[in-house]
């Protein structure tokens, strides 16, 4: 004879909810969704604009949700200045959320 295993009603199993949903909840809650974003893109740079492009730059980091970009080539530099909007569309198409409003090249 098997016994079955019964819930009692005091049971926290009605309090549960999967990790990915209580992170988000908890990024949420605590206003840090927007800075784990930033995060993302400044780790992502090598992977979304390409190694060649990674080896020139020198710093990248955002402020106030414009992304600013020291890089070492100046025809390099030219050459993404006029593709700003590209550049931008690639970045938030990668995060899945409009994080950068403006880029800057230095």
């Amino acid at each position: 004879m098997v016994k079955k295993h019964k819930l009692s009603e005091n049971s926290r199993q009605a309090d549960t909810l999967p990790l990915k949903d209580g992170i988000k909840a908890l990024l949420k809650a605590y206003r840090l969704q927007g800075k784990l974003n930033e995060v993302f893109v400044v780790s992502s740079w090598e992977r979304i604009m390409g190694r060649s492009v990674a080896l020139k730059t020198q710093e990248i980091y955002i402020s106030h949700g414009k992304l600013f970009v020291r890089l070492s080539s100046a025809p390099l530099k030219h050459e993404l200045v006029m593709a700003k909007t590209q550049v931008m569309e690639m970045i938030n198409s990668e995060v899945g959320e409009p994080v950068i409003q403006e880029v800057v090249f230095l």
